[in-house]
């Protein structure tokens, strides 16, 4: 089970660092990273398995979504299964 993580905003130093961090704090295994910066403004795409996380999966979106305001980037944390649904149609 895996989660699509994703940030974007001006770059600055640490993010993927912090982002890691996080998700590391409740044993969620990051498994993939994908990261561009462009014109000054940071990308990433991160897979992160989710299958043994000591939290509820809603708690690492909050918890992500939190750390992102705090660096001034925009985070959204999304399930596999939902970002999967989402591109059948």
């Amino acid at each position: 089970m895996n989660a699509v993580i994703t940030v974007l905003g001006k770059d600055n130093v640490g993010i993927l660092a912090s982002v890691s961090t996080e998700c590391a704090k409740v044993g969620a295994n990051i498994v993939e990273v994908t990261q561009s910066v462009m014109q000054g403004m940071f990308a990433m795409i991160m897979f992160a398995d989710i299958t043994n996380i000591k939290v509820p999966f809603s708690e690492l979106a909050d918890s992500l979504s939190a750390k992102g305001e705090e660096m001034g980037v925009k985070v959204i944390v999304m399930h596999e299964d939902l970002f999967n649904a989402m591109h059948t149609i």
